[in-house]
């Protein structure tokens, strides 16, 4: 199947607009710092090229995170870490091109199983209740029409924090436009539409044939192989959106966090920009929510959105 992005989404217009002339935002919600980098960071810069507004919500601040590249593993990174992790935010989402980054404010909760899982102030510990509170504040005050977070089906990657993001998502979605619930945090705002960023095995394995074909290395090892139907949702891919030009936008944001990231790891930056942005170019997205017409496959996250 050839999928292909629509033109629209490479229109610049100074002030795209929905149905009611409120200006377009995409709102991504993510658990760490480094994430908004992994996860549809093509994405979002194809959109703000375009003229789109794009807040990033970070819910926590990787505290608990490993020093992963053994060159930042020295004593003023390890006893400042969430300090570094922030500034390696901030790096991240202006090379992304996020024009507002909030904080939910809660601690790293550290993956299961580990001494994290206890400490009073992290994520997956954060009374429910008020954790929809502060998501629904921001949702009132950006006002994005599509909001971007993690889906149910988090097999590949069953991080506490990650399952927390999707448990409170779409309740504060839901509530975020109910006049009832807490007018103290703003007037109510309903999102139009929301996607669950989602695995793309394809991909995965036409770029392991693409580097063997080009005789180069490929980083995707025969373990990585072995996981890669464990983890298959294509058949849940409801909308690609084509970066292809924007592989480079993921590759540098992944950079910014030289605490989270090894750049001499293969399977982060193993592969190279031509065959990357050539060889089924797509950041895959579920649609979890509506309330607008619109028909599968989409190319434009805004479809059914736009003026």
């Amino acid at each position: 199947m050839t999928h292909h992005g629509a033109s629209v989404l490479d229109q610049a217009d100074p002030a795209p607009t929905d149905r009611h002339g409120r200006p377009l935002r995409l709102l991504s919600i993510h658990a760490h710092p480094d994430d908004e980098a992994s996860k549809g960071a093509g994405t979002v810069r194809r959109y703000v090229n375009a003229g789109i507004g794009a807040t990033l919500v970070c819910c926590t601040g990787g505290e608990a995170g490993d020093i992963l590249n053994p060159a930042m593993d020295r004593p003023s990174v390890v006893e400042n870490l969430q300090a570094v992790r922030m500034v390696e935010l901030g790096r991240s989402a202006q090379i992304i091109g996020y024009d507002r980054v909030e904080l939910l404010g809660y601690r790293d909760s550290g993956m299961e199983g580990t001494e994290p899982n206890a400490h009073p102030d992290n994520f997956a510990n954060a009374p429910f209740d008020e954790a929809v509170g502060r998501l629904v504040a921001m949702l009132r005050r950006e006002q994005p029409q599509v909001v971007i977070t993690y889906g149910d089906d988090q097999r590949a990657y069953g991080h506490p924090d990650h399952l927390r993001v999707h448990e409170i998502s779409m309740p504060a979605v839901e509530a975020a436009a109910d006049p009832a619930y807490r007018p103290e945090l703003g007037d109510p705002h309903q999102v139009d539409k929301v996607y669950s960023t989602v695995w793309y095995r394809k991909r995965m394995e036409a770029l392991h044939h693409a580097m063997e074909e080009a005789g180069l290395e490929s980083p995707f090892d025969e373990e990585w192989r072995k996981r890669w139907a464990d983890f298959d949702q294509d058949h849940r891919v409801t909308a690609f959106v084509d970066v292809s030009g924007y592989y480079w936008v993921r590759q540098d944001a992944l950079l910014a966090h030289a605490t989270q990231v090894d750049p001499n790891v293969g399977f982060w930056f193993g592969v190279p920009d031509e065959v990357a942005d050539r060889v089924e170019p797509y950041d895959t997205y579920v649609l979890d929510h509506s309330v607008v017409a619109t028909q599968s496959p989409e190319h434009d996250l805004f479809a059914g959105v736009r003026a």
